[in-house]
């Protein structure tokens, strides 16, 4: 699975962070990113992009 986020469009709003934070976090600059990547969090980051807000995350197997 690789997970990307589109960060010129990310407001930093936290919510990826929050809801899954075994993948993303807010970088020093404010905005999110990924950090790892797991089969076993699958699930749990498909539901982090489709919560997104401004849909900047993206998933592909």
């Amino acid at each position: 699975m690789k997970v990307t986020i589109d960060r010129d469009g990310c407001i930093g709003c936290g919510l990826c962070a929050a809801t899954c934070p075994e993948v993303f976090r807010i970088s020093v600059d404010g905005l999110a990113e990924v950090y790892a990547s797991s089969e076993k969090t699958a699930d749990k980051v498909r539901e982090t992009a489709e919560n997104c807000p401004v849909s900047v995350i993206g998933v592909s197997e």
